[in-house]
């Protein structure tokens, strides 16, 4: 009777271990090219800026194509409310996979777009509509992901199994890197620059198809089932507006710094390496990748830790590391020695890696379930897109008005030191229930149908 109970615990580890691992994998693998396909553009603007661009103004040009960059981050607001407003109403799954076949529509048509030359005017208008599919795609993209795991997550574990979402859903940075580095050392520089930028571009579309595969076998988690079964969702704006607008003022307390680094990073440094440093392009994806791979690599732990100390912990750390090591950074960066280069890229991809994972459990704990992917993907795509996806032009911007390719270190580090402070403010949400808003009195919820699941330690306001 003992080995009988004994095997049908074990058999029952397995099958939650077995339904963990397909749920993160699914969600990470199709993250992954959405990810991918954002990545891309920004490792590719140089390139983007000669063939979409008048030549003759290499300045204006990559400074056009930053500013097509940013066209991207503000559609994501606007993803954000049509697709966290349909996850709401109609499902997680469904909308997500609806949002990987626009990314994966958005992203190959760049590798098919033809260039200034060939149709003038019209090739940086077909550009920027192209980025506006990949922006209202990932407007949807990250939020509803996150949001699935989280709301798929056993108590008490939530930041670990973010955490290896975010990793996993992250790691595409790391890869479309090598992708860029690979396909140029095969085919060479020059017809790299002149026609081989566009396979990167082609291979996200066929990493859409793979992510949808993996993704439409999922069904929607219990946590949203029974929301969706007990509140009244056709009062949800004025729920929304009652019982969440103090939580979307908390994701925008606890973003700007993740906006801004990351991009940073991800945006910014690998063609300041190629104009500022003087970096060939291989040499510079492959410094960038460092800090890329860092940042993603740090995820999991990230995760896992705040589940132990708590989220405030661990987004403290995260700040006061980014606010120590920003300026550093790239003051390393522009030196130009490479074993300094990779140090500085390093150095900045720990403190976003530590902040990053927290901070995206932290945002989707902060609402209840009923609206978690209206007002989060509101809330959380305004902040990034007003932050984050200007972060590469006000770099750039900031380098030719002050004359010093050290102006970016000081750009990141003052929204480091203002972040940490607004950290402080937040509450603390390790064991919030998510049936629940963190600021929830009780009565303003809308989710008065819906049982409530004590835990100990669950979070009261």
């Amino acid at each position: 009777m003992k080995n009988a109970a004994k095997q049908d615990q074990t058999g029952d580890i397995l099958v939650k271990f077995s339904e963990a691992v397909r749920k993160i994998g699914a969600i990470s693998i199709g993250n992954l090219g959405e990810i991918y396909d954002f990545t891309v553009f920004g490792l590719s603007v140089p390139f983007l800026a000669k063939h979409f661009f008048p030549v003759g103004q290499p300045l204006a040009a990559i400074l056009s194509t930053f500013a097509v960059y940013a066209v991207a981050f503000g559609a994501r607001p606007f993803g954000g409310v049509l697709f966290g407003y349909l996850m709401d109403r109609v499902g997680r799954v469904r909308v997500l996979v609806i949002t990987i076949w626009l990314m994966a529509a958005g992203t190959a048509s760049i590798g098919l777009l033809p260039t200034y030359d060939t149709i003038g005017i019209a090739a940086p208008i077909l550009l920027v509509a192209a980025r506006f599919a990949q922006g209202l795609a990932m407007g949807g993209e990250f939020t509803g992901s996150m949001i699935y795991i989280v709301e798929s997550a056993p108590q008490g574990r939530r930041g670990q199994w973010v955490g290896i979402a975010f990793t996993f859903a992250t790691l595409p940075l790391a890869i479309a890197t090598a992708i860029l580095l690979g396909f140029q050392s095969l085919i060479g520089k020059a017809d790299y620059l002149e026609w081989g930028w566009r396979i990167p571009f082609l291979f996200g579309g066929l990493i859409g198809i793979f992510g949808f595969v993996m993704r439409k076998g999922l069904d929607d988690p219990a946590e949203y089932e029974l929301a969706r079964k007990s509140a009244v969702f056709e009062d949800k704006y004025r729920g929304l507006t009652r019982s969440a607008r103090k939580s979307m003022l908390y994701v925008a307390m606890l973003m700007p710094i993740q906006a801004v680094a990351a991009y940073l990073l991800l945006g910014f440094m690998y063609t300041f390496l190629m104009r500022q440093v003087g970096l060939d392009s291989k040499t510079a994806l492959l410094a960038n990748g460092a800090g890329i791979l860092t940042y993603s690599l740090l995820g999991a732990a990230a995760g896992t830790l705040s589940d132990r100390f708590g989220r405030k912990r661990l987004l403290t750390a995260g700040a006061l590391w980014i606010a120590l090591v920003a300026y550093p950074s790239v003051w390393l960066a522009a030196n130009g020695s490479l074993p300094w280069v990779v140090l500085g890229q390093i150095a900045i991809g720990i403190g976003i890696g530590l902040y990053g994972a927290t901070c995206t459990v932290t945002s989707t704990e902060l609402f209840p379930t009923q609206s978690r992917a209206t007002a989060h993907a509101l809330a959380y795509q305004i902040t990034v897109a007003i932050l984050g996806g200007t972060t590469p032009l006000m770099c750039a911007w900031l380098i030719s008005a002050l004359n010093t390719p050290l102006a970016p270190g000081w750009y990141v580090t003052g929204f480091a030191v203002v972040n940490l402070l607004l950290i402080q403010f937040l509450p603390e949400t390790k064991d919030v229930l998510l049936s629940r808003s963190v600021c929830d009195d009780g009565h303003e919820s809308g989710l008065h149908g819906i049982p409530e699941r004590r835990t100990p330690g669950t979070l009261r306001t």
